[in-house]
């Protein structure tokens, strides 16, 4: 009785944390999914390590003395470059 008990909980455990994880990845784009590319996921590392950069001032600042740039200056170059961080996405196999 003890191990059909468990055998139960561990199966709703794993819908639970299956439900979740499908709430997250609907929710944050970022989180990727089974069928993520290398391209999409290398996106989306660079994507948040701009906007931590631009949203965390100390960063920036840190930023902008490394390279003897204004913080303005910087922030502008890495909004640019989040519209295409990592080049023109590669050409799929099924076109």
């Amino acid at each position: 009785l003890a191990r059909r008990i468990r055998l139960l909980f561990t199966m709703a455990d794993s819908k639970a944390v299956y439900s979740q994880q499908e709430h997250l990845q609907a929710k944050y784009v970022g989180t990727g999914h089974a069928d993520t590319t290398k391209f999409e996921w290398a996106v989306n590392q660079h994507r948040d390590s701009y906007s931590a950069y631009i949203g965390h001032h100390s960063l920036l600042a840190y930023s902008a003395i490394a390279e003897n740039e204004s913080m303005g200056r910087l922030r502008y170059q890495f909004m640019q470059k989040m519209l295409a961080p990592c080049g023109k996405p590669p050409k799929r196999e099924d076109e």
